[in-house]
């Protein structure tokens, strides 16, 4: 039988807080950057990155949330619609077969999708900000 130790409170080592409330702790800010290194912190407080994580979470979370829904509805079919979904189309065809290959199909056109919003409206911005740091060849 395993026999459990027990550490008086007072033998432990003290160990340092990193994050207390609120954010607030008791280490040094960190130092600045380097010459010729980017200071994250500054991009990440512009209001350029801002405008960047706006326009990428206004693609992402209503896609994702259109797509969780598409599976939900799927999955709620499945399981209490058997009837509609064993409707034969065609042959062996059923409804429910149909409505599980648009599933993959349906990922492949957010992706798609994704990419090209990407490419046309995150993109130029990322560019922009990394010309503005001096990141371009990195």
């Amino acid at each position: 039988m395993p026999r459990v130790v027990h550490t008086p409170i007072s033998a432990r080592t003290p160990g340092r807080v990193t994050v207390a409330f609120g954010g607030i702790t008791d280490e040094p800010p960190p130092p600045p950057p380097a010459p010729g290194e980017p200071d994250f912190a500054a991009i990440y407080d512009s209001p350029e990155f801002t405008a960047l994580r706006r326009r990428f979470r206004a693609f992402v979370f209503p896609m994702a949330a259109l797509f969780l829904l598409w599976y939900l509805t799927y999955v709620l079919l499945a399981a209490y619609a058997r009837g509609f979904m064993s409707h034969r189309l065609s042959g062996l065809v059923t409804v429910g077969l149909v409505l599980g290959l648009l599933q993959f199909v349906s990922t492949a056109a957010i992706t798609f999708g994704y990419v090209r919003y990407a490419r046309r409206r995150l993109d130029p911005g990322v560019a922009a900000i990394r010309a503005a740091v001096g990141a371009d060849g990195r």
